[in-house]
C-alpha cells in the first residue's frame, strides 16, 4: 500500500468513505482530530474535536453520525462542528471511550466501548437502531473489526486483546439471533485483529495491529493473501473510490517509542490501494422518526 495522506495520526481510526462525497474521513482519536481527503481534488480537511470520538457513518452529504466518548452525535461537515447529541453512551462513566464502529444494512449503528487505559474487560458492543440503544455484548477489552456480511445474516466482530474474531448471526431487524460464535483464532497465529471491512464476495479485510498488513479472510474463515504498508500498527480498513475498488487503511503512533517511529517514519499515516477487490458503499444511517417503531 502507498501513502495517501500523511498528516501523521497519534491513534488513526474509524476510516469511512462517504459515498455521496466521494471522500475518506478518519479520526485521530487521541489526538482529538475529525481528518479527511477527496482523492480527485485532494482537498482536506482538519477539524478539532471537543471530546474524544473515534467511528462514523454517514446521514446524507452533509451530515455524520460520530461516536463520542460521552454519545452519538451528529456532525455537521460545512460547519465543522458536532451538533445535536441522540443518545448517551456510557456518559456516567469517565473510564470509558468509544471505539469501533460501523452503520449495518438497517440504517443502525454498532459501537464498541473500551477503557481509555485498555482496562481488561471494560469495554461492551452496543446497537443504536430507532432511537433505541442496546447492548449486545459485554466483557470486551478492545472492541473492533465491526462489519456485516452482504447477505445481511451476519454482523462480525473482535476483541483486539483476546486475538479473537467473532461472528454473530442476525434476524431480519438486524439485531442478533444467537450467542457470539468464534470465527478467526488470530491468537493461534501470533496475531492482533484490529479494524475490518466485508467485500462484495462475503469476505473480510482485517488490520493487523502489530504486524503491518492487512489480511485477507474467506467466507469460511480462511486466512489469505496479506496487504503490506509501512507502518506496523493498521487500525481500520476502508472500501472506497468511485467503483469500490480502493483499499484505504489507517494506521497509528500510539506506544512506538523514538527508534520504532525512526524505523517506520510514516507511522499514523493512511495507505491505499488501487485495485484491492470489489467492495461495496457503507449503508447510511437512518434517524429514528416519529413513525419508527
Amino acid at each position: 500500500m502507498t501513502p495517501f495522506d500523511t498528516r501523521l495520526c497519534e491513534l488513526g481510526e474509524g476510516a469511512l468513505w462517504h459515498p455521496l462525497r466521494g471522500e475518506l474521513f478518519w479520526f485521530d482519536i487521541l489526538g482529538r482530530h475529525l481528518l479527511s481527503r477527496h482523492p480527485e481534488t485532494h482537498e482536506t480537511r482538519e477539524v478539532a474535536l471537543p471530546e474524544i470520538c473515534s467511528a462514523a457513518a454517514w446521514i446524507d452529504a452533509g451530515h455524520l453520525l460520530v461516536a463520542s466518548e460521552t454519545g452519538l452525535r451528529i456532525f455537521d461537515i460545512a460547519a465543522g462542528r458536532l451538533e445535536k447529541r441522540l443518545v448517551a453512551l456510557e456518559a456516567d462513566q469517565p473510564g470509558t471511550r468509544s471505539n469501533d464502529g460501523r452503520a449495518d444494512p438497517w440504517g443502525g449503528f454498532w459501537i464498541g466501548t473500551m477503557g481509555k487505559s485498555a482496562a481488561r474487560e471494560a469495554g461492551s458492543l452496543y446497537r443504536y437502531a430507532r432511537g433505541e440503544l442496546r447492548r449486545l455484548v459485554e466483557g470486551i477489552t478492545i472492541p473492533n473489526a465491526i462489519c456485516f456480511s452482504p447477505a445481511r445474516e451476519l454482523a462480525y466482530f473482535a476483541d483486539t486483546a483476546t486475538g479473537q474474531l467473532y461472528r454473530v448471526a442476525l434476524d431480519a431487524e438486524g439485531w442478533p439471533a444467537a450467542a457470539p460464535e468464534s470465527f478467526v483464532d488470530f491468537a493461534a497465529h501470533g496475531l492482533s485483529p484490529d479494524g475490518a471491512v466485508t467485500l462484495a464476495d462475503g469476505s473480510l479485510r482485517v488490520a493487523l495491529w502489530g504486524a503491518g498488513a492487512v489480511i485477507a479472510v474467506s467466507p469460511e474463515g480462511e486466512l489469505g493473501e496479506r496487504i503490506a504498508l509501512a507502518a506496523p500498527q493498521p487500525s481500520c480498513p476502508a472500501m472506497g473510490g468511485p467503483d469500490f475498488t480502493t483499499l484505504y487503511c489507517t494506521s497509528a503512533q500510539e506506544g512506538m517509542g523514538p527508534d520504532a517511529l525512526a524505523a517506520a517514519p510514516l507511522s499514523g499515516a493512511v495507505f491505499t490501494l488501487s485495485d484491492a477487490g470489489q467492495g461495496r458503499a457503507e449503508p447510511a444511517f437512518r434517524i429514528a422518526t416519529a413513525g419508527d417503531e
